[in-house]
Order: C-alpha cells, then sequence, then structure tokens
C-alpha cells in the first residue's frame, strides 16, 4: 500500500474515534464527576503512549531530557491534560453535547488570535473573513438555541467552552515548541505529569470509582480521545504528502459526532447547531486554504 493510502486510511481512523468522543463524554458523566472521569481516562492514555512507545523502542528518548525539558512538559502536563481536559468535561456536564462539542472546535481561530498578539504573527486580511464566519457560528450556537429541552443553556457552561478553545490554543503554541522529541514521547511525558497531579489532587478531593459503566465509559475517553487518535493522526502527518488534506479530513469529525449524539443521546439537534458548526467549519477551512495557498505562492517564487 502506498504511504499516502496509509496517511489517508491514519488520519479516518483518528476521525472517527473524535467523532465518539462526546457522546462517550456524556455517558461517562452519568456515573462519574468530570474530576473521577479524567482520573481514569488520563490513566488510560499513559498506558496507550507507554505501550506505544515500547513498541516504537522509544524509551531512549527520556534520556535526552533535560532538566529544562522536565521543567517544560511540567507546565505542559498542567495545561494538557489537567487544566483542559478538567475545564473541557466540566462544560459538557454543564450543556447538551451539540453545544459543547461545537464551541469547543472553535480553538483554531482563538489560535490565530493568540499568535497574533503574543507571536507578533500579523493576521492576514483575508482570514478576518474566516474569523468573522466562526465567530457567528459559535455565537449563532451560544445564543440562537435559546432552550434546548425547556432547559436554559447554562451561561458558565458556555464560558468553560470557550475557556477549552483557548486552554488548547494555549497548549498548541507551547507544544509546538518540542520539535526534539517524537510526539509520542511528547505525549506520554505530559500525561505522566498530568497522572501525578491527578493522584496527588484524588488524596484531597473524594472520588468514588466504584461504577463499572463510568469506569468503562472513561477508558473509552482516554483511548479514543486522548490517546489513539492523536498517535494515528500523528502517523498521518507524516506519511502523507498532502498535509492540507489530511488536516481537513478533520472537519468531518463535528458532524459524524452531531449524528452519533442524536443516535445514542437522543438530543434534537437543533437548526441552530447544524448553521452554527458549517459557519465554524467553513471559517477554519477558508483560513486554512488562505494558508497553503500563500505557502504555495512562496514556494514558488522560491523556485524562480
Amino acid at each position: 500500500m502506498r504511504e499516502s493510502n496509509k496517511a489517508i486510511i491514519y488520519g479516518l481512523i483518528a476521525v472517527l474515534s473524535w467523532s465518539t468522543v462526546a457522546t462517550m463524554f456524556k455517558t461517562a458523566l452519568k456515573y462519574y464527576t468530570h474530576f473521577e472521569m479524567l482520573i481514569v481516562a488520563t490513566l488510560t492514555s499513559l498506558i496507550v503512549f507507554a505501550i506505544a512507545l515500547t513498541v516504537r523502542s522509544g524509551w531512549h528518548e527520556l534520556k535526552m531530557l533535560t532538566q529544562k525539558d522536565w521543567g517544560r512538559f511540567a507546565l505542559i502536563g498542567l495545561i494538557n491534560p489537567l487544566a483542559y481536559y478538567l475545564v473541557l468535561f466540566k462544560a459538557y456536564d454543564l450543556l447538551p453535547a451539540q453545544i459543547a462539542q461545537p464551541i469547543n472546535y472553535f480553538w483554531p481561530i482563538t489560535l490565530l488570535i493568540l499568535l497574533a498578539i503574543f507571536a507578533k504573527q500579523p493576521i492576514a486580511p483575508h482570514k478576518y473573513i474566516g474569523m468573522a464566519l466562526s465567530l457567528g457560528g459559535v455565537t449563532l450556537i451560544s445564543f440562537g438555541s435559546g432552550s434546548i429541552g425547556g432547559t436554559d443553556l447554562s451561561v458558565a457552561g458556555i464560558g468553560l467552552a470557550f475557556l477549552s478553545a483557548f486552554l488548547w490554543a494555549i497548549y498548541w503554541i507551547i507544544n509546538s515548541k518540542n520539535k526534539r522529541f517524537s510526539d509520542i514521547t511528547v505525549l506520554f511525558v505530559s500525561f505522566l505529569f498530568g497522572s501525578i497531579y491527578l493522584c496527588t489532587a484524588a488524596c484531597f478531593i473524594p472520588v468514588s470509582l466504584f461504577s463499572v459503566k463510568g469506569f468503562l465509559s472513561s477508558m473509552y475517553v482516554g483511548m479514543f480521545e486522548m490517546g489513539i487518535p492523536f498517535i494515528f493522526f500523528g502517523l498521518a502527518i507524516r506519511k502523507t504528502t498532502n498535509p492540507a488534506l489530511v488536516n481537513q479530513l478533520c472537519y468531518l469529525s463535528p458532524f459524524l459526532s452531531l449524528f452519533l449524539i442524536h443516535l445514542f443521546l437522543g438530543e434534537h439537534i437543533y437548526p441552530t447547531t447544524y448553521i452554527g458548526l458549517l459557519l465554524i467549519v467553513t471559517g477554519i477551512a477558508f483560513n486554512e486554504w488562505i494558508s497553503v495557498r500563500k505557502q504555495r505562492t512562496a514556494n514558488i517564487l522560491d523556485k524562480n
């Protein structure tokens, strides 16, 4: 099989995995608190990354870590998995899945803004169109739905969903500096610190992990949200000759997720959710298309 075809398959595995997790978040939260759910999911992911390191014979990379690297990973682990997933899971606890999921998907636009503010990377004028589309989509989902199932949407939940997008953008900026190590090594060490933080906190916060359904659904989250899809998406990016295509596969995920949310959670998906999500994805895709087009133009000019 050609490497490019393998990349597509790996990318689809990641996308299909991510498509299922919004449904499983809500399932796990029926039996566990968001904190309990995160403990089980993080430890499960740590095991997944340890297995991946073993398969790839990557344990030697840990010996290359300097004291400064360990300090950076301690900070990364504080952001992801600890802060990011605590905020995200609580948002899902307070909101219908069809609202929490699309707002969290706003993170690429948040990243663009943060890079402009802190990294002094100017936003191309055309990208404001994509930003406006995505912001309009988020606004429509957040405030256009009014109430769902006769219950007013939680303002705190909406705020936490936005905060999760902000935290993921921050994580992306900090983590992008780890060029010396493989993706799996970075994930393993980050989740190692996250596990240490969570287990330490569990000594002071009451937890009850005796629900079998809660435990299994939280393990699923650890495997198919935090673990396996990141490994396969990394493989897809490394093997593809067209990274833009692999990235665009991710746009399938939120729409597939809405279908599963309706099928398994019984949520009636409102028109504002469909329209808002379409606006968000269109805005992100438009900005990526602008970036790819500019890069191709720059490459052509360099060759000439």
